[in-house]
């Protein structure tokens, strides 16, 4: 890197001092000064170039050396010697060969004529260069008055044009010009370049301001060199890179009392409420990179680090959602009264999603409790999951006495041994746990089983989307299961057939069909089975009821496809007796008028859906059980007529 400060100036800006006189010092922009090197080498020089880039990445300098190794008197492998009058006075901006343009200032059409007008004319050098810089600020009458010449320039006159917004340049203007592209200068380049002015500049500067100077450059060399001279100069740089980090730590954490105090100070300090919004939303975009592409990360040393951690914490969706919602403020912002508060209200959604119901901050939730579920089932020391216990179903009772009760329904227990659910109430000593009951301490009890939250509510979830809504009048399934009566065989005693040695209680049996094995059948099986429903278990099998005889008849066909499901599900074979559920009568040891109890997790067994496709086919419906596919379509439409 060259000093090319001039004696006689008692301070000269770092940026000028140290500006590129070669096509290899341009840092950062290999792919430009490679072909123009070419270019000049070979003499295949165009008329008319176009650089384009973010400011401060070098296309007014990299126009300049064009110029210089153009009209050079001893040119080296396409690079200006630097020593020759004419590479002399075009750095020091004195030669006649160049003619520089501001089109911000001067963007009349009157401007541009003149330009036109002495560009035919001739001198001193072998080329003249004109440098239009910022040409998307000519207005179009302008713009038209310069391409006829840009098209067909006189043969000694070359075209440079810069802009900062190449999108806004007229497409007749691009399609006229060879087209460069600049690109911003990476942290590691920016280091570099600073380090090298730090010490042909002499300066005593830390290597921490140098840090704090690229950050401040943003990729652009001359925002950095800048920066490295207000430090130089005062020894303080106004570096905001800790009141973001405080603000992204804040959202991190759901923090909303740090995220407002840091915003009092930095508006305290006199920063804009809206300048701190965009900051700040660069800074978390820092963060989404580290996430899904960590090379595009423009921060070094520890504020990189630091980010990253800010992001795994905060999580993709979080950081998305706050991306989105600075974007939107900063929108906003340019109408509100007071910027500070809208831009208060905004860290507040973002640090409370529960106050945001749109549905980026419900899948930000979503996201938070599955990473809690899954760091709690993956923390050392959690407890397993409780293995299943099945409940032992109690056996028919002896000809001549009092009928028997179903599985699944609430039946008197001796006084003192009684538990209620959700009263806190202790089992009996040795009675087998009830799967439909949660463990202790529940979803939201640190102190209860960690597995039992997640499963209750993954169980729960699914009643919903398969039910919807619960039916009036349906009871929840009672939680105490059926002892066997003295001098009653073991339900220990092996089962001929490989069954189980001690079949699953109803609710057990209904939890599952309604969790997904239900939908799980053959298309023909689940079209059957879905209209019935699960009465109890017996000593020798599950009994399930069906509306008629008919029915009966056709889901024996398919039953043992059921019992097959059912089998891969438990592990051993749970035979399954059908029967016909007449009226479905009363339990003889319920009292008068009690409701029948109906499990949420059975919905799917007491109505079938009269839009579901499966039902409506003709060749799953079995003859005579039921409705037809067209009397289920008015019943499901009232006031339909069939054409």
């Amino acid at each position: 890197m060259a000093d090319t400060g001039d004696a006689d100036l008692a301070y000269q800006s770092l940026y000028r001092r140290f500006r590129p006189q070669r096509f290899s010092e341009v840092l950062g922009q290999e792919h430009v000064s490679l072909a123009l090197r070419n270019a000049v080498r070979d003499a295949r020089v165009g008329h008319a170039y176009l650089f384009s880039g973010p400011r401060g990445t070098g296309k007014t300098s990299t126009a300049r050396i064009l110029a210089k190794a153009l009209n050079c008197a001893a040119v080296e492998d396409g690079e200006p010697c630097g020593r020759c009058d004419s590479c002399v006075e075009i750095a020091r901006g004195s030669s006649l060969d160049v003619h520089e343009l501001d089109a911000a200032s001067n963007n009349g059409v009157d401007a541009m004529r003149d330009l036109v007008a002495h560009a035919a004319l001739g001198t001193p050098g072998r080329w003249k260069v004109y440098i239009v810089d910022e040409v998307h600020m000519l207005s179009t009458a302008a713009s038209n008055a310069l391409l006829k010449t840009l098209e067909e320039p006189p043969g000694h006159v070359v075209f440079v044009l810069a802009t900062t917004d190449a999108q806004k340049v007229l497409p007749t203007i691009r399609s006229r010009t060879q087209h460069f592209e600049f690109r911003l200068l990476g942290p590691e380049t920016l280091a570099a370049l600073l380090s090298q002015v730090r010490e042909a500049s002499g300066l005593a500067l830390s290597d921490d301001a140098l840090e704090a100077a690229v950050r401040r450059g943003r990729g652009s060399a001359r925002d950095a060199l800048s920066a490295l001279d207000q430090l130089s100069a005062g020894g303080v740089l106004d570096d905001d890179i800790a009141v973001l980090a405080e603000l992204a730590d804040a959202l991190a954490g759901r923090d909303a009392g740090r995220a407002l105090v840091a915003v009092a100070q930095a508006t305290e300090a006199g920063r804009d409420p809206q300048r701190l919004a965009a900051d700040l939303a660069e800074y978390l975009r820092q963060g989404f990179l580290a996430v899904v592409a960590g090379h595009l990360v423009s921060l070094t040393g520890s504020e990189r680090a630091r980010i990253e951690d800010t992001a795994r914490v905060m999580g993709l969706p979080a950081l998305v959602r706050a991306l989105e919602e600075l974007g939107r403020a900063q929108v906003d912002m340019r109408d509100v009264p007071d910027a500070r508060v809208h831009l208060e209200v905004t860290l507040i959604k973002l640090t409370h999603p529960q106050v945001d119901d749109s549905l980026t901050a419900l899948v930000e939730r979503l996201e938070r409790l599955e990473r809690a579920v899954a760091e709690g089932l993956g923390a050392p020391g959690a407890a397993p999951p409780a293995p299943r216990t099945l409940t032992p179903a109690p056996p028919p009772a002896p000809e001549g006495g009092p009928p028997p009760v179903r599985a699944g329904r609430a039946q008197a227990a001796p006084a003192g041994a009684r538990s209620r659910a959700g009263e806190g109430g202790e089992a009996p000593a040795g009675a087998p746990p009830n799967p439909a009951q949660p463990a202790a301490g529940g979803m939201g009890d640190a102190g209860g089983d960690p597995v039992a939250g997640p499963e209750l509510a993954r169980r729960t979830l699914g009643a919903i989307r398969r039910q919807g809504a619960p039916r009036s009048g349906a009871a929840a399934p009672a939680s105490v299961s059926a002892a066997p009566p003295p001098g009653a065989p073991s339900s220990d005693a092996p089962r001929a057939g490989g069954a189980l040695a001690t079949l699953p209680s109803r609710d057990e049996l209904v939890q599952v069909w309604g969790d997904g094995l239900l939908a799980g059948l053959p298309n023909r099986a689940r079209a059957r089975f879905r209209v019935g429903r699960f009465l109890g278990v017996d000593a020798d099998a599950a009994v399930f009821a069906l509306p008629n005889e008919t029915h009966r008849s056709y889901c024996e066909e398919v039953r043992l496809e059921v019992e097959r499901a059912l089998r891969t599900h438990f592990g051993a074979a749970v035979p399954i007796r059908l029967v016909v559920d007449e009226e479905a009568e009363d339990d003889p040891g319920a009292p008068p008028g009690a409701a029948r109890p109906a499990p949420a997790e059975a919905a799917v067994a007491d109505e079938p859906d009269l839009l579901d496709p499966e039902v409506l086919a003709a060749e799953t419906e079995p003859a005579g059980s039921g409705l037809s596919p067209e009397e289920r379509l008015k019943q499901a439409f009232p006031g339909a007529q069939e054409v």
